[in-house]
């Protein structure tokens, strides 16, 4: 027998367009089909992850139900990558308005940004977006859709409500939610995180952002953009601490060319509730200040969705980090698998997709198995300019030392990079006295549209000699990559072989 009608959910402000999109993702009216005697795959959460793994194992035939408590489509449709790209575009709009650089063009310097429209805008979007994740959408996909809490209780059957649904193999993809700092006084001053953050309909005049990584650098520029006063506050001492120092030091220039008051190696002491406004307490070295603001948003600390999903009962380990995995994503219940941010250190929509491709072939098929490990998973800081990286990290680079070589090529040198005025540079890892690329960062405004080549090139084993055999197209930023593979061949005219060249051509005159 079915369940009953699921509980409405609210998504503030519930105008026309949050409206479809509860419509889409948690419609109301949704009952909960006939569960099968048993499925093929049974998936817990429905964000990226999980929709990739249902979608691709009903495609081939397998019978999938997929079980979400809240919206479909997970953070990244409802409080992640879609409201925030949003968010950044309009802010990039507004930016091109006030500092317009075309020689034909006065910048608008007095130009005033509609927020509420800008917010109504995001959500429009979001909307429109989301019939792509809906309940109907992924029933015509033949996959049984349940709305509720699901929850293990026994190592083959999960339960939502008054459904039981046997399966043969298993997937927990629930994601993660933010955190805050123990910060004394936070929680009672109250506090934004990426949750809330895109129900504001007001810009906050003052905007205080704790946490520098990419959440806090984008949100931070954007709302600067925006209008709002913004202070950027982080504990190290620099911006995305995990990112190559040179690029951070760009982004923190930029950043305060556009009037953030960036505070590095800080800490927040406390906070507190002052009338109509909030007050954060900062140490800086031996300096104690007070920072007045209207609005805080925190940007550090994500936990995993396990709660309620009683773990204990499928035999599946965890931690505080989230479901223990095995290179093939099986949990320590080989019949259950997890994928997407439950599981993994690299939490970004494409990492889950690819982890969520992982898992179809390992648990729908026997055989060859695919690994965790040779995934090349790059990723994107979408500031302006961008900062795009894949492969080894600058933590690698100190480890490994004199073995790697760093080849960079200034985006100023390169002719595409003049005409934009853009400053950034392309920076390629190679292993030590070979071409092999282990790893690169790209620093442009269109950072994250170049990085993929990087990223082909380790997936591929390409090395620098091959892409300085590949046509750009001119003039293109991209040419920055080859002008690198031209450098590297460079480096191979050793003085004895240039002599040897020099011999050569006195020869053939």
């Amino acid at each position: 027998m079915a369940d009953s009608k699921t509980d409405p959910i609210t998504v503030l402000p519930m105008d026309i367009h949050n409206q479809k999109l509860v419509a889409n993702t948690h419609p109301a009216g949704w009952i909960n089909p006939k569960p099968a005697a048993r499925y093929n795959l049974v998936i817990i959460g429905a964000g990226p992850a999980g929709l990739v793994a249902a979608a691709g194992a009903a495609g081939l035939g397998a019978k999938v139900a997929l079980v979400e408590k809240s919206l479909l489509g997970g953070d990244c449709l409802n409080v992640g990558c879609v409201p925030s790209k949003c968010l950044i575009q309009s802010a990039r709009e507004a930016e091109a308005l006030r500092t317009a650089i075309q020689s034909h063009t006065k910048p608008d310097k007095d130009a005033t940004i509609d927020f509420p429209a800008v917010m109504e805008h995001m959500r429009r979007v979001r909307a429109h977006i989301s019939q792509n994740d809906s309940a109907q959408a992924l029933s015509n996909l033949n996959i049984d859709v349940f709305l509720g809490e699901g929850q293990f209780s026994n190592p083959s059957t999960i339960t939502v409500g008054n459904s039981t649904l046997s399966f043969k193999k298993a997937v927990v993809a629930t994601g993660t939610r933010p955190t805050h700092p123990q910060i004394k006084g936070l929680s009672k001053t109250g506090f934004l995180t990426n949750e809330t953050v895109f129900s504001l309909t007001e810009l906050p005049a003052r905007l205080a952002i704790i946490g520098g990584g990419p959440v806090g650098c984008e949100l931070a520029q954007s709302f600067r953009r925006l209008g709002s006063e913004v202070t950027l506050i982080e504990i190290a001492p620099q911006l995305l601490p995990l990112e190559d120092s040179e690029a951070a030091a760009l982004l923190t220039e930029q950043f305060i060319r556009e009037g953030i008051d960036v505070k590095l190696s800080t800490n927040t002491l406390r906070a507190t509730p002052s009338n109509e406004q909030k007050v954060l307490y900062l140490k800086n070295q031996k300096t104690e200040y007070q920072l007045p603001v209207d609005e805080i948003l925190v940007g550090v600390g994500r936990s995993p969705n396990i709660n309620n999903l009683n773990l204990e009962m499928a035999g599946i380990r965890h931690n505080q980090q989230g479901i223990q995995v095995n290179d093939y994503l099986q949990t320590t219940n080989p019949q259950i698998y997890a994928a997407g941010d439950v599981c993994m250190k690299q939490h970004f929509t494409h990492a889950a997709d690819a982890s969520a491709r992982i898992v179809i072939q390992n648990a729908l098929f026997p055989g060859l198995k695919r690994r965790l490990s040779t995934l090349t998973i790059p990723w994107c800081t979408y500031t302006d300019p961008e900062i795009a990286r894949v492969g080894i990290s600058a933590q690698d680079i100190q480890k490994r030392g004199d073995r790697v070589t760093a080849f960079v090529q200034s985006l100023s040198e390169v002719d595409r990079g003049i005409i934009n005025g853009d400053k950034g540079f392309v920076k390629i890892l190679t292993k030590k006295g070979s071409d092999q690329i282990l790893g690169g960062t790209i620093v442009s405004k269109n950072a994250g549209e170049m990085i993929s080549e990087i990223t082909l090139a380790i997936t591929a084993g390409i090395g620098l000699k091959t892409i300085s055999k590949v046509i750009h197209p001119y003039p293109t930023l991209a040419e920055a990559i080859k002008k690198i593979g031209d450098t590297y061949n460079r480096t191979r005219l050793t003085p004895f072989l240039k002599r040897i060249m020099s011999i050569w051509f006195r020869w053939v005159r």
